[in-house]
């Protein structure tokens, strides 16, 4: 009976219940999106930087991360790939001379680091080459090819078939350089790592340096970050000289930003929550007032506090149970549809995107348990938004109920303290 009464409660005023699930719909289906947004951003960015900068694990000598001096290399790097190459769950490997050098060209001149790679080899570790936008990337046959962003094209005011000069200091502390000709513009929309990088030939670079057969790095990427740690441990073992960290390790905030996703999604739905139930307890405030005689009748008739108390919380739990499918469904929607097609933030701050290290296009990305997380809070909220609303309706006293009146403690006290007030005022002029 109690719940048949609850639900025709809430159609009884058909304006306030949807005001109400109209704020629980429009607030589940803003966390999911905001929630989803943020994970696509941070998703984005963590995948920019491993495709294009730190890969999953990496190999060094442990003294070349301290000042990335060409002599801190590691001695046979081919035989160091092949035999990673071997562990399960390995993807991928390239292996690549690192160093610090001038480029210039017949305008302009800037410090940055030159990685010599293996072409055929890093295509299918990092994401460089599918970022460009002129030209080619670096082809194994040929010499002295070079690959540049196109902001250091602009800066050296070079452009394709130009040449550059990079000027090095080798093994033995010898200034060495070399020419090269721009095969190739990227653009990975980093402006940080497009500014600080060029990319020729390992062979190339180790012929200026005088190191051929040697490396400074070795990247890896896995099939599963499942099996990230279960690969580096091995890599270790097999390799106890050289120092092995993945991405997490090479560069921290990666991994605060993928430990901060969850949390983020906690704060949205404590803050709209919050929000959410002063609604609750204001509409449903107004609800108790609007029905005063009809709460004291059936109080006069038999139903005690303990029913009409949770008449009350189960009108609020049925438009939170009707609300709550719907916001859900929502936002899936959503965000399955900008899931596929994306998002151009670029379109709002194409710069400030590209400064930060951002994709282009943001996809948004709920995780499974965020949806189950919003129905347990909303129930919650639910839950205690009613108490305090029950807890007025069932301090009503029948007979004052019955006529009308719902006069609360505070005002009984200020009636009779007035009285007495009144009754000391006439006495004295009596």
């Amino acid at each position: 009976m109690i719940l048949k009464i609850a639900w025709r409660n809430i159609w009884r005023n058909i304006t306030r219940s949807l005001v109400v699930m109209g704020a629980i719909i429009i607030g589940i289906w803003s966390i999911i999106f905001l929630v989803g947004m943020v994970n696509g951003m941070i998703e984005s960015y963590i995948d920019n930087a491993i495709k294009n900068e730190v890969s999953h694990i990496k190999i060094h000598h442990p003294e070349f991360i301290k000042d990335k001096e060409s002599k801190f290399y590691i001695s046979d790097i081919a035989h160091v790939k092949t035999i990673v190459d071997t562990i399960s769950g390995v993807k991928a490997v390239s292996y690549k001379t690192i160093t610090n050098t001038m480029i210039s060209s017949s305008h302009a001149g800037r410090g940055i680091s030159a990685i010599g790679v293996v072409p055929k080899n890093e295509v299918k570790v990092s994401g460089v080459s599918q970022h460009i936008v002129e030209g080619n990337y670096l082809i194994d046959s040929k010499k002295n090819q070079i690959l540049i962003s196109k902001r250091i094209a602009k800066k050296l005011k070079v452009k394709l078939r130009s040449k550059v000069v990079l000027t090095f200091q080798n093994l033995e502390n010898e200034i060495t350089m070399g020419a090269f000709r721009v095969v190739g513009l990227f653009e990975t929309g980093n402006n940080i790592y497009d500014e600080s990088v060029v990319f020729i030939r390992q062979k190339d670079i180790n012929n200026l340096l005088g190191m051929n057969g040697y490396g400074h790095e070795v990247a890896i990427l896995v099939d599963d970050l499942v099996d990230l740690d279960r690969i580096q441990k091995s890599i270790a073992l097999l390799f106890p000289q050289l120092l092995v960290r993945n991405y997490k390790e090479v560069q921290p905030e990666l991994g605060l930003f993928q430990s901060q996703i969850k949390m983020v999604g906690i704060i949205y739905m404590v803050i709209f929550m919050l929000a959410l139930i002063f609604g609750i307890i204001n509409t449903m405030m107004m609800a108790v007032l609007e029905r005063v005689r009809e709460l004291g009748m059936l109080m006069s008739v038999g139903m005690n506090k303990g029913k009409v108390f949770l008449m009350i919380v189960i009108e609020t739990l049925f438009l939170a149970i009707i609300s709550a499918p719907i916001g859900l469904f929502l936002g899936y929607l959503t965000t399955s549809y900008f899931h596929k097609n994306g998002i151009n933030l670029f379109f709002y701050s194409e710069e400030g995107m590209k400064q930060f290290g951002f994709d282009k296009f943001i996809y948004p990305n709920v995780p499974t348990e965020t949806f189950w997380q919003l129905v347990v809070a909303v129930s919650l909220t639910a839950l205690l938004g009613s108490l305090y609303p029950a807890w007025k309706a069932i301090r009503l006293r029948p007979v004052e109920a019955i006529r009308g009146s719902f006069t609360s403690e505070k005002s009984r006290f200020f009636s009779r303290t007035m009285n007495y007030i009144q009754n000391k005022l006439f006495n004295r002029k009596s």
